[in-house]
């Protein structure tokens, strides 16, 4: 069972608010899901437990979750002691030319424009399913986070467009990183190298550093 969409930002921060304290199993149960039995083979099932609880539409859209609002939902598995266990995937890195209009016409910056965070407990000592879900953020970037995520971004994109992707490494970037992202080294993109050729290369996705979704964690819960 899944709720309709919100109508407002106050009713999905209603909502939102209404699932803190609550275990995994819990919501799965409210929801009539079954859990998986090995959670490393269902990575995003936490965060499609939380959609279908909040109303989230847009599936695998280019879009943010609530696509009325404007709102993408990140689930944020945290540690004890509060800290973000990993980074935070974004969306896929466009390959070629045409995928690069701008970074005001991004499809990270539309991500990123208005975030849900809802962290969930991560320590390994704690069972995946008695993990419980924590007090929601409703977040939005500031003048200087916009500026570095920016520069992160035009910078990655810079090198892609000169057909230098694989000198692009997860070293590099303040806030926003670039990985790979495939199922097995078999699954390979075209992209253009430096003389325009089409080659092979595994997709890429864009990933917040952990370093930036603490930033974001101590300006609120402190």
């Amino acid at each position: 069972m899944s709720l309709a969409p919100p109508q407002s930002l106050d009713e999905l921060l209603t909502r939102a608010h209404a699932l803190a304290g609550l275990r995994l199993c819990d919501l799965a149960d409210r929801l009539g899901l079954e859990l998986p039995a090995d959670f490393r083979q269902a990575k995003g099932f936490t965060g499609q437990l939380l959609e279908q609880a909040l109303g989230a539409d847009a599936a695998s859209l280019a879009e943010p979750d609530f696509r009325n609002l404007g709102v993408e939902l990140k689930s944020l598995p945290v540690l004890a002691d509060g800290r973000p266990k990993e980074s935070t995937y974004v969306c896929t890195v466009p390959l070629y030319s045409d995928g690069n209009s701008g970074w005001h016409e991004s499809w990270v910056r539309r991500k990123l424009q208005h975030v849900l965070w809802v962290p969930v407990e991560a320590d390994s000592a704690i069972p995946t399913a008695e993990r419980r879900i924590g007090s929601p953020l409703l977040w939005q970037p500031d003048a200087r986070q916009q500026a570095i995520l920016q520069q992160d971004w035009e910078e990655h994109m810079d090198l892609i467009l000169l057909g230098r992707i694989d000198e692009i490494s997860a070293h590099q970037g303040t806030y926003l990183q670039v990985r790979p992202k495939a199922a097995d080294h078999t699954a390979l993109r075209e992209t253009s190298d430096r003389d325009g050729n089409l080659v092979k290369t595994l997709p890429r996705g864009f990933y917040l550093r952990t370093q930036f979704t603490a930033e974001i964690l101590a300006a609120h819960y402190a």
